[in-house]
């Protein structure tokens, strides 16, 4: 049995959703030690409090809002207090891989615990969305997204350098740059929940927001003539047909199985498990995060739905929506955005020297079509 250390970066809920999928799928053949900051401590903390999964807190680094708007100014602040503590937390990391003895470090696009890997000489493995910034080829966006792309390139190169093998988990799979070849194309990792929801389309839609959507976008939903079922802004009295709901994965994945669509932000795990799931999805990236921009633009490119910026957004765009749900055709092999047999694969590969408590294979660690 191998142990091995994983850490996750701090901002949304994808990052977290992808590392409890990987737990969830090596936890009984492995000894893990989780290193989490911020949010995502908060959500993975509870689930493995009482199992063998160890879950520490660090310090970690966060994109900052106002309102629905990154700001670049506020996220910088934060981003040179966390160098200041980095000295410190690499001190206490190393102690830890004394202490621990890992046999392989995975990240989750967390700075401090691969660094630490390097000096202590233990490898480690990048297994994450936001390197495809750094090894996609992304020459069909809009020149000004490829300039903004350019320039998040280098803040992804600058997290870590090191790593034995670079997995990219997304929903999109354009080429690799020329010298990125090596790099690992896997789809969404996919958690349990998603891999046995049971898919029907009944009246409603299911909207995921996060922290304050302008007002439009709420009385578009308001407004547009069917149940709305709405996540991320915490439990509130109805307003008209708009119901709003705690996160609650169990809760969440059963009304995303049984929507007419999605109606979310534009980050990639999301987007993913819905066009999972044969779910069109309209998305609304955030004002300045330019992430989410190019993640809307694979998704028009996808053909599973549309995207409109967050500040247009109107009840006009929601009408269209609903109007050409039966238009909206996938122009991907489905079956190639369960991530989860080529990310098990790797950290296999990776621990080949390792006592491995193989149960069976990849078809019975992970459940799949037959799943659904």
């Amino acid at each position: 049995m191998s142990r091995i250390f994983y850490s996750v970066g701090a901002e949304g809920r994808g990052h977290a959703t992808r590392v409890r999928t990987v737990i969830e799928s090596i936890k009984d053949q492995h000894k893990i030690t989780l290193f989490a900051p911020g949010h995502a401590f908060d959500l993975l903390e509870p689930i493995y409090r009482h199992s063998p999964v160890k879950v520490k807190s660090i310090p970690g680094i966060s994109q900052y809002n106002i309102g629905s708007r990154l700001s670049y100014i506020k996220t910088g602040w934060f981003g040179m207090q966390y160098l200041v503590q980095l000295p410190g937390l690499l001190k206490e990391l190393r102690k830890e891989i004394d202490s621990g003895q890992p046999d392989l470090v995975i990240t989750d696009f967390e700075p401090s615990l691969p660094r630490a890997a390097c000096d202590c000489g233990v490898p480690f493995i990048s297994l994450n969305h936001q390197h495809f910034l750094l090894t996609y080829d992304l020459s069909s966006l809009p020149d000004y997204l490829q300039k903004q792309s350019s320039l998040m390139a280098k803040v992804v190169q600058s997290f870590y350098k090191g790593q034995k093998e670079t997995i990219v988990s997304s929903f999109y799979f354009p080429p690799l740059k020329s010298e990125y070849k090596s790099t690992i194309q896997i789809g969404i990792l996919l958690r349990p929940e998603i891999l046995q929801a049971k898919t029907s389309t009944q009246s409603y839609l299911v909207a995921y927001l996060r922290r304050t959507p302008p007002l439009q976008v709420l009385k578009a939903l308001e407004r547009c003539g069917i149940e709305v079922r709405i996540y991320g802004l915490g439990a509130r009295p109805c307003s008209g047909l708009m119901r709003f709901y705690e996160v609650n994965a169990y809760r969440f994945v059963e009304d995303l199985s049984g929507c007419r669509g999605l109606i979310s932000t534009a980050g990639n795990q999301l987007i993913g498990e819905a066009l999972y799931l044969n779910k069109p999805v309209l998305c609304m990236p955030e004002l300045n995060n330019y992430e989410q921009e190019i993640n809307a633009h694979f998704l028009n490119e996808s053909g599973g739905g549309r995207a409109v910026p967050m500040e247009q957004f109107s009840l006009k765009h929601i009408q269209t929506f609903l109007d050409d749900l039966d238009q909206y055709q996938l122009r991907f092999d489905r079956l190639r955005l369960n991530g989860n047999p080529g990310a098990i694969k790797a950290i296999k590969r990776h621990l080949s020297d390792k006592p491995y408590l193989d149960k069976s294979d990849d078809s019975i660690i992970f459940q799949t079509e037959a799943a659904l």
